[in-house]
């Protein structure tokens, strides 16, 4: 199995050479303040990690201005051990006021994070912006004065009825011939056509049939 280069990036390798020299820089200083010990090692820890969050809070957007005061306090307090410790300042012989400055850091540090860490809200969780959660009261019930009578709908002319089919015709065609000659016999007779009375008569039929055979014949 091939393995996998080793990408060594020249900005990171910097990175890392100037945070060991400001790191031994700082407990150089703390320990010729009087910090000796495990306390000598904490004070570039604090200095580095106050540095981290400040960074942080910049990139972030949030309270730009706290972020670049603590960042520029960090800072400084990194250059200054860096220059101190370069031959300006004789470590065997601190000054008061060094030594002061380096007891009191720890404070500085510690409101310094605490503040960068829990100072600024969240988007959204402010209670001047957050969204008013929807109400629940029920919309007022529409009065009779309110609510508009239907309008009835327009009445659709009435169709005309359909004239039903002629009855089928229950007179057998023997009768209709019979009917006809009685009816041809009694115009010649008289001149006149015969209605259905005298038709019924002759044919000795009821009057509904009697109608239907006139019906035929005209």
């Amino acid at each position: 199995m091939r393995a996998l280069p080793v990408r060594v990036d020249a900005v990171l390798v910097q990175a890392v050479i100037a945070a060991a020299l400001s790191f031994a820089h700082l407990h150089d200083l703390a320990l010729a303040a009087g910090q000796d010990g495990w306390k000598a090692w904490a004070y570039p820890v604090s200095v580095d990690l106050l540095l981290v969050a400040a960074w942080r809070r910049l990139r972030s957007g949030e309270a730009k201005a706290a972020g670049w005061c603590w960042f520029l306090v960090a800072l400084t307090a990194s250059l200054g051990a860096n220059v101190a410790t370069a031959g300006l300042l004789d470590l065997e012989d601190v000054p008061a006021w060094l030594r002061i400055l380096v007891a009191g850091w720890p404070a500085v540090a510690f409101l310094g994070g605490t503040l960068l860490a829990h100072g600024a809200a969240h988007p959204g969780t402010d209670p001047a912006t957050a969204p008013e959660p929807p109400s629940t009261a029920q919309a007022p019930e529409p009065t009779a004065t309110d609510i508009e009578p239907p309008t009835a709908a327009p009445e659709l002319p009435a169709s005309a009825p359909e004239s039903a089919p002629p009855p089928a015709s229950p007179v057998p065609p023997a009768l209709v011939t019979l009917a006809r000659k009685v009816a041809d016999e009694h115009r010649a007779r008289t001149g006149t056509d015969i209605d259905t009375s005298t038709l019924r008569a002759r044919l000795g039929v009821p009057m509904p049939l009697a109608e239907a055979i006139t019906t035929q014949l005209t």
